[in-house]
């Protein structure tokens, strides 16, 4: 990559920010300037090799090229075209503006061709979730021609941030201290956890509730599964049956798949597509804590249906806080650097 831009990076001091700060420095991307962004009471701070926060403000948004975003949606939903009606080209990581008609909903290994058509200024990154299946279910769609899919998501505490993590780490250490009570009287046990950010006591269990209600019973979290995937795979009658399922993992989101095809899939056939793949590995076994802080998706327990010859079951893991979030955002980056997107937009614009 020759060009060389001016970059921010919104919501700099968070989980997902701190990991695309790194991975911006891991990747040596092209930047003649990366300005870290965060809200008024983590202004000028000092980040190491970065330099100090700037607050969100009209006159400090001026002048950039690209602006990445992991602040949350109501951020998004102010500042993206500010920075975009600026100059600069948003790359969105909430849930803000995936749905838009005129944004692009882009994983850069399964359809970076969208983003030929930037309507906005504003391309948005899907759900971690959705990210993490994403790559292998294309791959087997370009093999057998993907109708429909069955995810059961197993989703780390981190999905929810720093906060998140904190609070299953806080309640570990108290629930251990207790653990012969969950052996039969777990329900006065957790009665007395305190918990803000999970919808129970996450340590020693599992949720089987993420998000807000979306009428139907489901959430909101589980029809992004649904929404996203259709979007990104082009396929707008994809039938999908989400349930989402919060586990006590710091790291790495896990979905089970049962996927069927139009054209009944070859074992080998399949597993030859998923490891040529891009960041696809195949691992017989894979989990999420072998796989935190990597870049790759592992798929692994890949099998027939016992009942249906169309279909395949398959077990997905990947770093919700990389490939789920930031290192996403930094391949799009480099993408609108490589085909030279940010210079034809600075042109159209005038700038």
């Amino acid at each position: 990559m020759s060009a060389s831009v001016r970059l921010a990076v919104v919501g700099a001091t968070g989980a997902v920010g701190k990991v695309m700060l790194s991975i911006l420095g891991e990747r040596e991307f092209p930047a003649s300037e990366i300005v870290p962004f965060a809200s008024e009471r983590s202004a000028g701070r000092l980040i190491d090799g970065v330099g100090e926060v700037m607050p969100l403000r009209d006159d400090t948004i001026d002048g950039f090229d690209i602006a990445i975003f992991s602040a949350g949606g109501g951020t998004s939903r102010e500042w993206a075209p500010r920075f975009a009606a600026a100059g600069a080209i948003v790359v969105d990581n909430s849930s803000a503006w995936r749905m838009d008609p005129q944004v692009p909903l882009v994983v850069s290994e399964v359809n970076p061709r969208a983003l030929a058509q930037i309507g906005r200024g504003i391309v948005a990154n899907p759900n971690c979730t959705t990210m993490a299946i994403m790559p292998p279910l294309k791959a087997l769609h370009d093999a057998f021609v993907l109708r429909e899919f069955v995810a059961t998501s197993f989703q780390a505490a981190g999905g929810a941030g720093q906060k998140g993590m904190d609070e299953l780490a806080a309640q570990i250490p108290v629930l251990h201290a207790a653990r012969e009570r969950l052996v039969d009287d777990g329900a006065s046990l957790i009665a007395g956890i305190e918990h803000r950010v999970h919808a129970a006591p996450l340590a020693f269990n599992v949720i089987p509730w993420l998000g807000s209600p979306a009428g139907d019973g489901y959430t909101d979290e589980e029809l992004k599964l649904v929404n996203e995937s259709r979007k990104i795979l082009d396929i707008p009658d994809l039938a999908v049956s989400p349930t989402c399922v919060r586990v006590p993992v710091m790291v790495g989101h896990s979905v089970e798949l049962r996927a069927t095809f139009e054209r009944e899939p070859d074992l080998d056939e399949a597993i030859a597509a998923l490891e040529a793949f891009p960041n696809v590995v195949v691992d017989p076994v894979p989990t999420p804590a072998r796989y935190a802080g990597r870049d790759e998706i592992a798929v692994g327990r890949l099998r027939r249906d016992l009942f249906d010859p169309h279909s395949l079951n398959l077990f997905v893991i990947g770093d919700n806080l990389r490939k789920g979030a930031a290192l996403n955002a930094v391949q799009i980056a480099e993408i609108l650097v490589e085909q030279r997107i940010v210079v034809a937009r600075a042109a159209a614009a005038g700038h």
